[in-house]
């Protein structure tokens, strides 16, 4: 098969298209012919090396890659419920044998049919895995109830964008979003389901003192110590992030007893395997808001070669919505 290794850690040239054996699946285990693999910013912090002492990540040479969709190339023993060439999307487990490849490995609990839901593959991988993540961060972390308020940072980023419309589903009563202020053209023509959005350097003036139960950050730094004075009485503030890079900011301790506020982190790929009783129902809930239009994000598709490319866009934030390789 055809694949993108990483060699070492380092910039984006450390990306190297080679050839791999192609892998069979195991014992419970689905096979996948992969048509469309998102790239993500945490594909490209580890390749950067910032998380390459954290136990349980790669090392290179690995595969990266977290979200695949493709139709099913083979079964592993003990599966059931899918069937040769059914339509999928699925997340990997971080292992370093991941998605920029023509054919992936993947646990079948991670596995999710998208048959019968014509839903465009490019679509379905750079938006069902995020959306399944939203659900579990606003139902679990997040405690969203019907009828309250959410305020998502970065608010067209891969993840952030996958909120509003799991918020919308579960009755948030007004969704706002913020971005950066040369982001904000792209925030005027966006079809996701904000009430508003607005520039997150004129926080908190541009919000007019409203204030929120539930706020999502995936930026951190500045954003993020600004968002205590957005956060309505008992609000709850979801960390699920750091796009700012800035690994050295703090928050209020005092500010946060003082306000009944909870803050709270959600890191996906830690929830997730020991919390495996939330991916089914975060999956249908996904795939529903992706099928009623509540996740329509902007795409870019470059070819499996190109991912170097896509890496660099994403360092330098020339990226217009999610990208996506194609073996």
């Amino acid at each position: 098969m055809q694949a993108i290794q990483v060699t070492r850690f380092g910039e984006p040239d450390v990306l190297a298209l080679t050839e791999l054996p192609d892998p069979a699946p195991g014992p419970g285990q689905v096979a996948i012919d992969v048509t469309h693999a998102a790239v993500g910013l945490i594909d490209v912090y580890i390749r950067q090396g910032l998380y390459k002492d954290r136990e349980g990540l790669p090392q290179p040479p690995y595969v990266p890659g977290l979200e695949v969709a493709g139709t099913v190339r083979a079964l592993g023993e003990g599966v059931t419920g899918f069937a040769l060439g059914e339509k999928v999307v699925s997340l990997s487990s971080g292992d370093g044998q991941g998605g920029y490849a023509s054919v992936f490995i993947a646990d079948q609990a991670s596995v999710v049919s998208t048959e019968g839901h014509s839903i465009d593959p490019a679509l379905a991988v750079a938006a069902i895995p995020n959306a399944l993540m939203a659900h579990v961060a606003l139902t679990r972390a997040g405690r969203l109830s019907e009828g309250e308020s959410v305020l998502v940072h970065g608010a067209l980023g891969a993840l952030s964008a996958a909120f509003p419309g799991i918020a919308r589903q579960l009755g948030a009563a007004r969704v706002v979003g913020t971005v950066r202020a040369e982001r904000m053209a792209a925030a005027a023509a966006t079809k996701l389901p904000y009430d508003t959005i607005v520039d997150s350097a004129r926080l908190p003036d541009a919000l007019d003192d409203e204030k929120f139960d539930v706020i999502v950050d995936p930026v951190g730094g500045l954003v993020r110590t600004r968002s205590l004075d957005l956060l309505a009485p008992s609000g709850r503030l979801l960390l699920v992030g750091n796009a700012s890079g800035d690994w050295n900011h703090g928050i209020d301790g005092n500010r946060i007893w003082y306000g009944n506020f909870t803050v709270t982190g959600f890191n996906s790929g830690g929830y997730l395997p020991t919390h495996p009783e939330t991916f089914a129902p975060a999956a249908r809930a996904a795939l529903k808001a992706v099928a009623d239009g509540l996740a329509a994000v902007e795409i870019e598709t470059l070819a499996l070669a190109d991912a170097a490319t896509a890496h660099q866009q994403l360092e330098d934030h020339s990226a217009n919505g999610r990208i996506v390789l194609t073996p």
